[in-house]
């Protein structure tokens, strides 16, 4: 009998993790799920307090996490987080502020802009210019949006900065392939978080998610542990410059 084949390792054992937005919701998530399969994480986010309450509850499990406050709009501050590559990073660190295109302010496109993408950029820059420093192979992961996709009301400004995201993705990663680092995003609907709960507290907009999601419930935060799981592991070796949708089947239409 031939050689049976192998199932790829999910174990990220000795693995160095970032994840940024790691202070709650779905950065918490992902960086629990990275921790909880070994790898040390390195949990970054502007709210210092919140994020030391969250990596005091993960060191309570048992795992392997420090603090980084971190404004994923500076990128100086950024350049600085890279003085050791990371074997993995995850970019969970986004912005929101939603409203007719014909009222959008300046101020508010920036703001967003300045986190979903510009932030996103030089993440990924600096991420990708630390492994190729040391010849290290790596897994850069944005979460991205089901937004990056499609359209959706009151939400042109978050919606250029999520289809901005996704191009940039392809583009880095056939700039990168040959260097062994890959990059991809995931791309969630609405998950119920304690930033999104204003959302599902509106009945109109609730009516309208409940309509497009072909599942019968929202999505939840570890719906989307799995997916990075896989993207930061061995078991996605030959993915890069694609999105994973975690969408319920919004975009199947």
């Amino acid at each position: 009998m031939s050689d049976l084949p192998r199932t790829p390792s999910f174990d990220l054992t000795g693995k160095r993790a970032l994840v940024t937005g790691a202070s709650s919701g779905i950065g918490l998530g992902c960086a629990v799920a990275l921790a909880e399969a070994g790898a040390h994480v390195v949990c970054a986010a502007r709210r210092a307090d919140v994020l030391q309450d969250a990596v005091n509850a993960m060191a309570g499990q048992g795992w392997s996490a420090e603090a980084m406050p971190l404004d994923q709009s500076d990128v100086t501050a950024l350049a600085g987080a890279f003085d050791t590559p990371f074997d993995v990073v995850v970019n969970s660190a986004g912005l929101a502020r939603h409203a007719p295109a014909t009222e959008t302010t300046p101020e508010d496109y920036d703001a967003v802009m300045d986190i979903n993408l510009r932030g996103a950029y030089f993440l990924s820059a600096q991420a990708a210019k630390a492994l190729i420093e040391e010849g290290k192979s790596g897994s850069i992961i944005h979460i991205s949006s089901q937004m990056g996709h499609v359209g959706g009301v009151d939400r042109a400004v978050y919606c250029a900065s999520k289809h901005g995201l996704e191009g940039m993705v392809k583009a880095m990663a056939i700039e990168w392939g040959k260097a062994g680092i890959r990059i991809n995003t995931i791309c969630p609907t609405f998950i119920r978080t304690p930033l999104s709960q204003v959302t599902f507290d509106n009945p109109e907009r609730l009516a309208w998610i409940l309509d497009k999601i072909k599942l019968p419930r929202v999505g939840e935060v570890e719906d989307i542990m799995g997916a990075v799981l896989f993207l930061a592991s061995d078991a996605s070796a030959m993915v890069t410059g694609t999105s994973m949708l975690i969408d319920g089947g919004w975009t199947a239409g």
